[in-house]
């Protein structure tokens, strides 16, 4: 027999690490390859952690709702064929053994297998993390897992309450009966004060909910920090009348729908005259790398797509050679795999523009974040009927949008975001019957 390991997949070019959102399997179960094992989650994509082997589940070493990093060892299967029939973690750490002073002198809590025995096991590397970052002693915590493995529930909680178990503070015979009075003091000297959310000056008090930050959420506010931290935004906005285009689009849109078996969006033309326009002001789809600015030779399109807890930004590859048709198709698929939850990683990858559909929630007005690494964001309003004056002086009630940019002015300046600006007016201004088709 051996002991196989399965690590946490790499789910997308820059995905560095996934959330264990939920196991699929039990320790003893039998699995095929290619059988699902778990349900990971990234700020990418959800997807499924297959096997890579024939065999047993010899132990689920990661936990739900832990975050891993890539590479990191989530769970080990026990095979038929040679070898050892112990884990290979055990090899590792038995190999070495003549070397055990140097190793004794090491501070880690992942060499001291002693205070794994009573928990059930070796510790998860999260549990190891999080243990280091505050210096919890393991050997004092009861674990509340299978088995009595300590989870990172139990150390959160601990950390919440600021009573961090270490080596200097170990329990002793007589400690307990000394410390109950105090300890019974405690709640009544916090009782006066609300409490606070951990780590956080935040105050709360009885009837409000805290809920706790999903593996998504958490990737996309580090992605927004880093974008305001790194990217000195500017912000442009453009009027246009796109009176003509509504006609035209309401004129067609059952028709197309009857046809083609899906909706033609007015999102799907404003997409195609971005897509347009970035192949003339290929400067607008570039990157900034640090000593050098990388100018993108696909125009790949992100577009959100919200869920009611999560903002996903999958991606229209070569936006610019597809017709509106083809990019309203995937506008829906695109959509749709989102709140199935079935996007993949090669659907959110090489982006290098985004465009946001704002004003399918009534919005006029909006600066939005950067989609890091890109050098702009552009997001698309409401279509208002507003009343406009006319080149000849007379008064009209006018289909208008408005369009906001937000720019890296590290990369772009105002004259050429301004001209690019101009020209998806000008396309857009200029989509009518007469002159655009759909297909």
């Amino acid at each position: 027999m051996a002991i196989e390991q399965i690590k946490m997949p790499q789910l997308g070019e820059s995905v560095t690490e996934g959330t264990i959102s939920k196991w699929l399997v039990s320790v003893g179960d039998k699995v095929n390859k290619y059988d699902p094992l778990a349900e990971v989650m990234t700020d990418k994509v959800n997807a499924e952690v297959p096997s890579s082997f024939d065999g047993v589940i010899k132990e689920l070493i990661a936990e739900e709702d832990g975050t891993y990093e890539v590479g990191e060892v989530i769970l080990t299967i026990e095979t038929e064929g040679g070898g050892s029939s112990e884990p290979q973690a055990s090899e590792e750490t038995s190999a070495p053994a003549k070397e055990e002073a140097p190793k004794s002198e090491s501070k880690s809590v992942a060499s001291t297998p002693a205070a794994d025995a009573p928990k059930g096991g070796r510790y998860s590397p999260a549990v190891l993390k999080l243990s280091q970052e505050h210096g919890i002693d393991l050997s004092q915590v009861a674990g509340t897992g299978a088995g009595g493995r300590i989870t990172r529930k139990d150390l959160n909680k601990i950390i919440e309450t600021g009573n961090i178990p270490t080596a200097d503070n170990a329990p002793k015979a007589e400690a307990p009966a000394k410390a109950e009075a105090p300890k019974q003091e405690a709640p009544k000297a916090a009782a006066s004060k609300p409490a606070k959310a951990a780590g956080t000056n935040v105050p709360v008090v009885p009837g409000d909910e805290e809920i706790p930050v999903t593996g998504v959420r958490k990737a996309i506010a580090a992605n927004m920090l880093k974008s305001k931290h790194e990217a000195p935004h500017g912000w442009t906005m453009m009027e246009v009348d796109v009176t003509n285009l509504v006609e035209y689009r309401n004129s067609i849109k059952g028709e197309f729908k009857k046809k083609e078996g899906f909706n033609l969006t007015f999102f799907a033309f404003f997409v195609k005259a971005v897509a347009q326009a970035l192949k003339e002001y290929p400067q607008i789809n570039s990157m900034w790398a640090g000593d050098k600015i990388v100018r993108k030779k696909d125009i790949n399109l992100n577009i959100a797509v919200a869920t009611q807890d999560a903002l996903y930004t999958p991606v229209i590859k070569n936006a610019d050679e597809k017709t509106i048709k083809g990019i309203a198709r995937e506008i829906g698929e695109l959509a749709g795999k989102v709140r199935a939850g079935k996007l993949t990683g090669a659907d959110m990858s090489g982006g290098t523009f985004t465009v946001n559909n704002t004003g399918s929630f009534g919005s006029v007005q909006s600066m939005g974040i950067i989609n890091h690494p890109q050098a702009a964001i552009l997001q698309v309003e409401s279509i208002v009927k507003r009343p406009v004056v006319m080149d000849n002086g007379m008064i009209a009630v006018r289909d208008m949008v408005n369009l906001c940019m937000s720019l890296d002015h590290r990369v772009l300046d105002g004259l050429v975001c301004g001209q690019f600006m101009q020209r998806v007016r000008e396309i857009l201004e200029n989509t009518s019957k007469e002159n655009t088709s759909v297909y």
